[in-house]
């Protein structure tokens, strides 16, 4: 299965997006080809093969990532596996695209693959990077319900199925959107603890845009797609959260701001996933209320 990467960058962090690359070329198995999109910025200088897209806006993360799929030919088909890396990530090991090929390979329903996300200096994985409810052990494999952002492997039959990552939502539950609905098509997702992208500890609030895009973002994945009875149970289940964890008083009125932005602005085509999909997520551990 040939297997090919994309990487978004600011061109803030030449050292780091040089390490990874590094990273990758030092894969096992046949070379992974590499496409990175500077998203609204210069790409900074890159090894020799890999493939450069200089867009002249920031397009976001979902906006950034779908041009690097377009790279790799119409909803990336010219390879079988894309793999989706940060740019300040660094693969930990060198077999990781190999056990991509030989996961997609064993498991014709398998459709996302959602890595180990760890602190280079600790080996930590911060509770938030394991996709599920039970996030205690992150040593511990299991089928998922959505996937990490910067640390994923993607089956490109996947985007010919249901599309690409939207982008309107710019940044955050982007990856949620496209796990619903690859999973409404009947796509699996696994977390596997042992294909694992080193990255630093850091805290999502650090954007600044964090609170507002998170409210407005959870909405429209609401309007877009879930049934209509689940959407007031899915948005007023967050909104408690939300409250129960004592945000600032800034970081709630973003928040509030968000929602609201949410219910009146548009979110891209509306298309309900149906109720058989609602059960698997419930048979996986995560219904889509929470």
């Amino acid at each position: 299965m040939k297997v090919g990467a994309v990487v978004i960058t600011m061109g803030n962090r030449p050292d780091e997006l040089r390490a990874l690359l590094d990273s990758v070329a030092r894969q096992d198995g046949d070379p992974v080809e590499v496409v990175v999109v500077g998203n609204g910025s210069p790409v900074p200088d890159v090894p020799e093969g890999v493939r450069t897209v200089e867009l002249p806006e920031n397009l976001g993360i979902p906006g950034g990532r779908n041009v690097g799929i377009e790279a790799f030919g119409p909803g990336g088909r010219d390879v079988d596996i894309l793999l989706f890396l940060d740019d300040d990530g660094l693969l930990a090991r060198t077999d990781t695209a190999e056990l991509c090929r030989r996961a997609f390979a064993e498991d014709p329903e398998l459709g996302i693959i959602s890595f180990r996300i760890a602190d280079p200096d600790t080996g930590a994985t911060q509770r938030r990077h394991v996709p599920r409810l039970r996030a205690s052990d992150p040593m511990r494999s299991s089928r998922v319900t959505t996937f990490l952002g910067g640390a994923n492997a993607v089956r490109t039959r996947v985007f010919a199925d249901v599309g690409g990552l939207p982008d309107e939502f710019f940044y955050a539950h982007e990856e949620t959107d496209l796990a619903w609905r690859a999973l409404d098509a009947g796509w699996m997702i696994d977390y596997r603890s042992d294909m694992v992208l080193y990255h630093p500890t850091t805290a999502p609030s650090r954007h600044a845009v964090y609170h507002r895009m998170v409210a407005r973002n959870r909405v429209w994945l609401a309007r877009r797609n879930l049934p209509l009875a689940l959407v007031p149970v899915y948005l007023g289940v967050w909104m408690l959260l939300t409250l129960l964890r004592r945000p600032s008083l800034p970081a709630l009125k973003a928040w509030f701001g968000g929602f609201r932005e949410g219910w009146t602005s548009p979110c891209g085509p509306r298309r309900p996933m149906k109720w058989r999909t609602v059960w698997r997520l419930t048979r996986l551990g995560r219904p889509p209320v929470i």
